[in-house]
């Protein structure tokens, strides 16, 4: 299971939300350049970005500090936020992205999904947000109809490399990941899961590792976990929690 610690990016700035409110954003670094070299240096094999403003603009925002981070360190970084068409899913790519998240064009145009993952095979990761148990898109401030098994479902022939699942109701809260529901999903499918939202301590790690056989059980299993602000406030220790990941491989 890879550890992703997260940058989110508002305004230029790493900040942090609470369930997905920007009104409610806590900035802590300033230089998301400096914050991704922190990451390296503890080591952590792979970053999460999110262009919050571009989730809600419909385009990228926080291309500047995306940049940076790229030039600033050599992990592989996945992006997401904004990114609504092949053009956008490209230039990312050629800039040093190593993989495109994307979340509101999947429930929005699905075919589009599809022809980027035969377009850039292996680059393509969907993010799909829950509020409630269903889809949130638009910077989550849009709930649609449909579950999140439902949408995944729409791709498990289209060669997405994983399914990032956030619930949104336990984002920026630490109240523990929720552990059953992301285990359902990831039972439930072909394509491999990443947990997301609410994690708060090395204990949620040890609870999706605990879930990882009944995760797998004819699905893709749970490969990933990201984590924002238990990292930032110090109630998860990036150095423990991957070399607790490391010694469980």
């Amino acid at each position: 299971m890879i550890l992703f610690p997260a940058i989110d990016l508002k305004g230029g700035q790493c900040v942090r939300l609470i369930k997905g409110d920007m009104a409610q954003a806590t900035v802590f670094n300033t230089d998301p350049a400096d914050q991704a070299r922190q990451f390296a240096a503890a080591g952590a094999e792979w970053l999460h970005l999110v262009d919050l403003d571009g989730a809600f603009a419909g385009a990228p925002v926080n291309e500047a500090a995306v940049e940076g981070i790229l030039d600033a360190t050599a992990l592989p970084v996945q992006l997401g936020g904004g990114i609504r068409d092949i053009a956008r899913i490209e230039a990312w790519l050629k800039k040093g992205v190593a993989r495109v998240i994307l979340g509101t064009v999947a429930l929005k145009n699905p075919d589009l999904v599809k022809q980027a993952c035969r377009t850039f095979p292996g680059k393509i990761t969907v993010g799909i947000d829950a509020k409630g148990g269903k889809v949130a898109v638009e910077g989550w401030a849009e709930t649609s109809e449909l579950t999140a098994l439902d949408l995944a479902r729409r791709f498990e022939d289209a060669g997405v490399t994983a399914i990032i699942y956030t619930d949104i109701d336990r984002d920026g809260l630490l109240q523990g990941v929720n552990v059953s529901a992301t285990a359902e999903l990831a039972a439930s499918l072909a394509i491999p899961v990443i947990a997301s939202g609410g994690v708060s301590s090395l204990d949620d790690i040890h609870a999706l590792l605990g879930a990882l056989p009944a995760s797998q059980k004819g699905g893709g299993g749970i490969v990933g976990v990201i984590s924002g602000r238990a990292i930032y406030d110090g109630r998860l220790d990036l150095k423990e929690a991957l070399q607790l990941l490391r010694e469980r491989v």
